[in-house]
């Protein structure tokens, strides 16, 4: 079930929310027993089987928890081998139905021999799942984590707004939530700015994502065919993919924190105004900013960080951010995606040293401003990688851009042209000037609670509401063709 869907907007969710609020008027604990059962519900519609798979994890993680805590109480070093042996679970589990098939194709390619293997479908959202399990298995072994009840545990896994594309959460950071007896009455205050977010997000993806997603995968598609681009199409394609790419996140995570605020929960930011970043330390401090979160605490501080000197520092960043690129995907454009992003990382962390070493004083505006360029300028390379299905495809569309004398000609009629532009300038404006969701969802919060303080709506809310509203309205309007979020890929 997608959240830009009719029976998701109109049955699922206020049947959800009225059973949820009425029940926990009464017991809590059954009001989350409705949430999980209506969360797996949610999650099997794609596939009940694959209801087999969450299930069994949860159940494995909850008891392999508890094997630790059990442990800790006996010897931290026992503690260490449960947790070891949870972790490695968990990767080969998620290594066995994302990273098979891939290495068995490479052991072909190098071997000559062909390992008849069937495809193993990739099951949704088991690199989200899993690496939160993984989280929690941790908080719990660093003792983190005080609630040990396996519904609330299942609740911790699947609660449905952030179950198939994050953001990643911490067990400490959500379920203190649902111990409070508010969480479990209607709030009109949380209701307000859930549903503002909520449609910001919708119409980021129908709208916006999905409007300049017909720029982009023909291009791609037509690269990874083989077919010849012109340096235009090239430009115009990667630049359409960045933005579409970008709104149809953003939107998703604007989605999943609208519908948990509904719920009177606040999940972790995720997403805020990544192309306005001037350096790629920044840009990753933005962008899917759980998963940054999760990279840095549990994989790059477990390998030292940078308390080991410099060399050791850049060998760890690119050791964190190729593991991250496979996490996206079993291909080598991922690897590649992974080691560009490693590569800019050092690059930075060098530079800033450097300058720092030469120059006093603080970065200026024309410097800021090639800063930036030059950053967008490297995600843009990145992302040919991270789109293309080939890396056949990948390089020519790089090599296209390269064609200095293509770059004003194109294959498509001249209105297409004109149509991509446009929509391509006026996506990039809305990234670089519009405020961002989490900008307006605290506009939303203060103008609520100054209208609660004096009796009254501000002057601002009502615009804002007729803006959401009408939002909405044309997001719904565009739902036709369903497509999913490109991080259900992932």
């Amino acid at each position: 079930m997608l959240f830009n869907s009719y029976e998701f907007i109109f049955f699922f969710l206020p049947l959800c929310l009225t059973l949820f609020f009425i029940v926990g008027r009464h017991n809590a604990k059954w009001a989350i027993s409705l949430l999980v059962i209506a969360s797996l519900g949610f999650y099997g519609w794609w596939k009940a089987s694959y209801l087999v798979l969450i299930i069994g994890s949860m159940i494995g993680n909850f008891t392999i928890g508890r094997l630790i805590e059990n442990a800790l109480m006996q010897s931290q070093r026992r503690a260490k081998w449960v947790l070891a042996f949870g972790v490695s679970a968990n990767l080969a589990l998620l290594g066995y139905y994302k990273y098979f098939n891939f290495f068995l194709d490479q052991l072909t390619a190098v071997s000559g021999y062909d390992f008849q293997v069937g495809k193993i479908v990739l099951p949704l959202a088991i690199s989200f799942f899993t690496f939160q399990q993984i989280a929690y298995l941790v908080d719990t072994y660093r003792k983190e984590i005080e609630e040990h009840s396996f519904l609330q545990y299942c609740l911790f896994v699947t609660f449905f707004p952030q179950l198939i594309a994050g953001p990643i959460v911490h067990h400490k950071e959500m379920l203190p939530q649902f111990a409070k007896a508010e969480t479990f009455r209607f709030n009109s205050f949380h209701v307000s700015v859930g549903v503002t977010l909520f449609s910001v997000g919708l119409f980021k993806k129908v709208v916006l994502a999905d409007g300049v997603a017909v720029y982009a995968t023909p291009i791609f598609a037509a690269a990874d065919s083989g077919q010849s681009l012109s340096g235009f199409e090239a430009w115009t394609g990667t630049l359409a993919y960045t933005l579409q790419l970008y709104f149809d996140f953003s939107g998703y995570s604007d989605m999943a924190l609208g519908l948990a605020r509904l719920f009177g929960i606040r999940l972790p930011e995720n997403f805020n105004s990544p192309y306005k970043a001037t350096n790629i330390v920044d840009f990753w401090r933005r962008w899917h900013m759980t998963l940054s979160r999760f990279l840095r605490d549990y994989l790059y501080i477990a390998l030292g960080g940078n308390r080991k000197g410099p060399v050791r520092r850049y060998g760890n960043l690119m050791a964190t951010m190729v593991l991250g690129g496979l996490w996206h995907g079993a291909g080598w454009n991922f690897v590649i995606w992974g080691f560009l992003h490693g590569s800019y990382l050092c690059v930075n962390h060098a530079w800033s040293s450097f300058r720092n070493s030469l120059i006093q004083s603080p970065v200026g505006r024309i410097e800021r401003a090639f800063y930036w360029g030059l950053t967008l300028l490297a995600v843009m390379i990145s992302w040919v990688f991270f789109r293309a299905v080939t890396l056949d495809g990948a390089l020519d569309i790089l090599t296209a851009m390269t064609h200095v004398q293509s770059w004003f000609s194109y294959q498509q009629s001249l209105v297409e042209a004109k149509a991509a532009v446009l929509w391509c300038s006026v996506l990039i404006v809305i990234a670089l000037v519009a405020p961002n969701s989490l900008q307006i969802m605290k506009f939303v919060e203060q103008e609520l609670a100054v209208s609660d303080e004096k009796g009254r709506l501000s002057r601002s809310l009502p615009w804002v509401s007729i803006a959401s509203g009408l939002a909405a309205v044309v997001a719904v309007g565009k739902i036709g063709q369903l497509s999913e979020f490109l991080y259900f890929n992932f």
